[in-house]
């Protein structure tokens, strides 16, 4: 299954890369296809986009920061946003609160585990007759 081994090394580098530059071309040269097919194939394995794949990882991560007593703005710009206003926006939309919300006690926030891509195969049985 070296495919999926290659797909895993693409995860791989979004996720050191999630407070940096993430390059598409870069993520699907690991997995050893091109940008248009590793999109779709992305899109259609994981069942989210390659884009709103980093976006809720990023929200994740940033959920924890605010949490840990980070400044907004600084959170903001650690996940390449130029503006608060903008992080603000995506924040709500993923989380459904306000990065100044999340920074409160006992707030729950919603969590997207990193993906690790696997093939289970399970047999359902003899039905023949």
């Amino acid at each position: 299954m070296d495919w999926l081994d290659h797909f895993n090394e693409s995860i791989a580098y979004v996720e050191e890369n999630l407070d940096g530059v993430i390059e598409l071309e870069e993520a699907a040269r690991l997995a050893q296809c091109s940008s248009y097919h590793y999109q779709r194939m992305f899109s259609y394995i994981a069942g989210v986009t390659f884009a709103g794949y980093i976006r809720r990882r990023r929200m994740s991560l940033a959920g924890v920061d605010l949490q840990k007593g980070k400044k907004v703005i600084d959170v903001a710009l650690k996940y390449g946003y130029d503006s608060p206003t903008s992080f603000n926006r995506v924040f709500k939309e993923i989380h459904g609160i306000t990065p100044q919300e999340a920074k409160q006690a006992g707030v729950k926030l919603t969590s997207y585990p990193m993906l690790t891509f696997k093939i289970t195969v399970k047999s359902n049985g003899d039905k023949s007759r």
